[in-house]
């Protein structure tokens, strides 16, 4: 497996040196760079990078934004942030971003940036909690209008909600309905004893958690039951649910 890298520098010397330790280090593929913000975007959507190196001082867009903008269309991307500037490393966390590393930094200080990221994919050490004490035989639905019509959704059947491509996707046992609806809309119609909002881009059913793993510093991923998909949950969310369920 390898994991697919782009860069977004204005500074050539700075992608130069990433590059080469890219090109040099097992298990990662540059699949491309550039020095804007809003071509890093469209890179970020055709190619589908695991990680995105990224500077926050360009021309037009900056890095900060272009980081919103890549992990609304792809929350799992991991960020990191390679500048000269301390000043947006606040905003940059909040964003949780894989790792912040002001120039000048050494080559190793990249390598460990990178192996930490590949254990994520690699070692998946599971946190599993003890019950689930939840409501799973609520008869409520939602109510769902898009080009298609209006679906009327068994809140029970429905696994998760993630936004993704700038459109909200409602993942269910049978089958997945897209909404150009926002997931803070449809947030405030479900049942907040069942359904927790892990993470900006994701809504879960809390009876449909199998387990919870590392990705990152700040963030774990969902593996959830009668699906492939898993979602992302923050550090904090993360906190909440283990006193929640081991209590």
């Amino acid at each position: 497996m390898e994991l697919k890298v782009l860069i977004i520098d204005d500074d050539e010397g700075m992608r130069l040196v990433l590059k080469l330790i890219i090109n040099k280090t097992e298990g990662f593929k540059l699949v491309g760079e550039t020095d804007r913000g809003e071509t890093g975007v469209s890179l970020a959507e055709s190619l589908h990078p695991d990680i995105v190196f990224l500077d926050v001082e360009m021309p037009g867009m900056d890095g900060i934004e272009c980081a919103k903008k890549i992990l609304e269309i792809a929350p799992k991307t991991f960020i990191i942030f390679a500048t000269a500037h301390e000043a947006y490393m606040s905003k940059a966390f909040e964003l949780y971003a894989s790792d912040y590393m002001v120039k000048p930094f050494k080559i190793e200080r990249v390598l460990t940036t990178l192996e930490r990221i590949k254990d994520v994919f690699v070692n998946k050490e599971a946190f599993i909690f003890k019950s689930t004490p939840f409501n799973k035989d609520s008869l409520a639905k939602l109510v769902i209008k898009n080009k298609e019509g209006t679906s009327f959704i068994d809140c029970k059947d429905i696994i998760l909600i993630e936004r993704e491509n700038r459109n909200t996707l409602i993942h269910t046992v049978d089958e997945v309905i897209s909404t150009s609806e926002g997931l803070s809309e449809i947030e405030e119609r479900l049942d907040s004893s069942l359904f927790f909002r892990s993470h900006k881009s994701y809504i879960i059913n809390l009876s449909m958690i199998s387990r919870i793993f590392p990705y990152g510093r700040w963030t774990y991923t969902v593996k959830l039951k009668n699906t492939s998909k898993d979602a992302l949950l923050t550090h904090d969310k993360y906190e909440y649910l283990e006193k929640l369920f081991n209590s």
